[in-house]
């Protein structure tokens, strides 16, 4: 699929226009893949590149455009179980126009920072930074959900949950990786930005990505350390959780025996002889508390001696 936008007073707007200033390509077909590639001069590698999330970050210049593959995160769906990706997209800055390449189809020029534009540079740049933006809000969202999931991993006696925290704490690995990738390409950018044609004010808001990225990055790295180095710590929660459990069947285990014993002592039969009454409507009744009795007795000693 291609959609063409139009930069008109500082808005990007949908047109069908056949010189737009920017094109967005989402998941293309082959047809669609050859004739961008004969029409813009663009190589075929690296615009394979912009549809697969194990290509790595990269920048290189061609000779009427540049070219950039950029890491983003994918948009988590609860088909993915706590498992979030990341996806590649693909910038090509032209003299003239811009080309996005997306593998999923979603509006990129959403948001505050894209209200006010004065040409495809800046939305160059804005998108690398809104791009840093959703990592940053990702990472949000996977610090909530282990904060909830570690809750319920207090009470838990099963791995379902801690399996969870280590689906969230691989995921991390994947956003370290992916930021860490983007850095080296916005350093690349940050050193090209004469033959970008960037203005001063565009420099500044590049250093403004710069820092947001190496932020970005920070954080990250602080919540994969975190749930690493409290890995051990959540199995030997669910670990003890059992061992309370199996303590406690146990001890209730031990409760019913002893009535059991004391109730076939003699046989059933001997149960006027051993309660004194010889109506059985009361006997039974009376035979039956007193077991209970010896029961929760046992139990509660059985707890007492546990803590001593």
């Amino acid at each position: 699929m291609i959609k063409r936008y139009k930069i008109k007073d500082h808005h990007i707007m949908p047109v069908e226009a056949e010189t737009p200033d920017i094109w967005v390509v989402v998941n293309p077909t082959d047809d669609e893949k050859k004739w961008l590639v004969e029409n813009f001069a663009l190589d075929e590698h690296n615009f394979a590149s912009a549809f697969d999330p194990e290509e790595p970050a990269r920048m290189e210049f061609e000779p009427d455009h540049m070219a950039l593959i950029f890491k983003r995160p994918k948009n988590y769906s609860s088909k993915d179980h706590f498992m979030f990706k990341v996806s590649s997209m693909g910038l090509f800055l032209f003299k003239d126009k811009l080309i996005l390449a997306l593998s999923e189809d979603i509006n990129m020029f959403s948001g505050k920072y894209f209200k006010q534009v004065s040409g495809i540079r800046e939305v160059f740049l804005k998108l690398i930074f809104n791009s840093i933006f959703h990592f940053m809000e990702h990472l949000k969202v996977i610090n909530m959900i282990a904060e909830e999931i570690e809750t319920k991993i207090t009470y838990s006696m099963e791995n379902r949950h801690l399996l969870n925290l280590f689906t969230l704490e691989k995921s991390l690995v994947y956003y370290l990786n992916a930021i860490n990738a983007n850095s080296y390409v916005i350093d690349r950018l940050k050193h090209n930005t004469d033959k970008m044609g960037l203005t001063p004010k565009s420099v500044e808001f590049l250093d403004d990505i710069i820092i947001e990225n190496n932020q970005c990055y920070r954080q990250a790295e602080i919540y994969s350390n975190i749930f690493s180095s409290l890995v051990g710590a959540r199995a030997s929660i669910v670990a003890n959780n059992l061992n309370i459990l199996m303590k406690n069947l146990n001890a209730i285990v031990i409760a019913v025996a002893v009535p059991s014993f004391f109730a076939g002592v003699g046989g059933m039969s001997e149960l006027y002889a051993i309660t004194g009454v010889n109506n059985p409507r009361l006997a039974y009744p009376l035979f039956l508390a007193a077991m209970l009795a010896v029961g929760v007795a046992t139990f509660v000693l059985i707890k007492r001696l546990e803590k001593h």
